[in-house]
């Protein structure tokens, strides 16, 4: 089969490829036929050695081929797994990778089985994404009356919690994005107000969007734009992060956290929300059946052939994506 290998670590062009031998079943495995592959931030970064040693999904040796998230048809199964299973769609996650390719194993535990309703790409968007921002929502126990200021709002996981936020009672929300074309994604996904974070003034402009205060930030650029944000927030508001695409997390002054009574959480920790692989599931579980039902609607935002990989890996590098990017073998 084909796959994408990466050989050393550098740059997205590192990701070639390649001929490799046909993925076998193991006990309580499927291999699945990949209709569509999801692309991870975090393996971007993986791939030019950031988070080696660092991140726990990051491999331990090369070569490797990247890719957890797969979504596609049950082609083989393995010891014990129920042979009815071959022919039908399923999506789920691998365990270190392997997802680049035309084939992946995925254990039968792990996988999700697919209504017509929801297509392979779309599905795949709604794995690591879905769960994510289902759990943003949880931990920052988003209600009635909420102001939720999302960051990377025209994101895979932003698009989501706009969306996932206004079920849940949010009052107003406001979405920051860094150009026109995103920016009017944000209003398209639900946002009350959608405002340019590279503009000097976003801050005020937020104040005055937000009315009587932000409630709830949810933080995924990490930086002087997490600060920033944080300082937005009402006493007694909710500071939740889910990642660092400025290069580094948001430091908060503990003192000060204490004296405004903010709540202060972290998708990844630590402090983190519950994170057990039966919670991680039902999380899943639940962003995939209110996407069936047409109650979610996840934005793959660009679709790549398997073999030009490394150029997805570039246009997101470059900011240059909105919503989920997937390869299509």
């Amino acid at each position: 089969m084909r796959a994408i290998v990466l050989r050393q670590l550098g740059s997205p062009e590192e990701l070639r490829l390649e001929e490799v031998p046909d993925p076998v079943a193991g006990p309580g495995e499927v291999v699945v036929e990949v209709e569509a592959a999801g692309i991870q931030f975090v393996e971007t970064q993986i791939v030019t050695g950031r988070l080696q040693g660092v991140s726990p999904v990051a491999p331990k040796a090369l070569p490797w081929t990247p890719g957890r998230e797969v979504a596609g048809v049950v082609g083989a199964v393995g010891e014990g797994v129920d042979r009815a299973l071959i022919g039908r769609r399923v999506a789920g996650q691998t365990a270190t990778g392997g997802g680049y390719a035309e084939q992946a194993v995925l254990t039968v535990e792990g996988i999700h089985l697919l209504p017509e309703t929801l297509g392979s790409a779309e599905a795949v968007s709604l794995l690591g994404t879905g769960r994510t921002a289902v759990a943003l929502v949880e931990t920052a126990g988003i209600g009635e009356g909420d102001t939720v200021l999302v960051e990377s709002a025209a994101g895979a996981v932003g698009t989501l919690v706009l969306q996932l936020a206004r079920a849940a009672g949010a009052e107003r929300l406001i979405g920051l994005a860094s150009d026109k074309e995103k920016l009017k994604l944000v209003r398209e996904f639900g946002a009350d107000a959608a405002i340019d974070y590279t503009e000097p003034d976003w801050p005020e402009q937020v104040r005055l969007a937000a009315r009587e205060g932000v409630t709830v930030v949810l933080d995924a650029l990490g930086g002087e734009t997490g600060r920033n944000a944080f300082e937005l927030l009402a006493p007694g508001g909710r500071f939740v992060i889910f990642g660092f695409s400025s290069g580094s997390i948001t430091q908060l002054d503990p003192a000060v956290v204490a004296e405004r009574g903010i709540t202060v959480a972290s998708y990844f920790g630590p402090p983190t929300s519950d994170r057990s692989p039966e919670v991680q599931m039902r999380q899943t579980r639940e962003a995939l059946a209110l996407a069936a039902e047409g109650r979610l609607h996840p934005l793959v935002g660009q679709r790549f052939p398997l073999a030009e990989a490394s150029d997805a890996h570039a246009a997101i590098t470059a900011r240059a994506t909105v919503g989920k990017t997937v390869l299509i073998p």
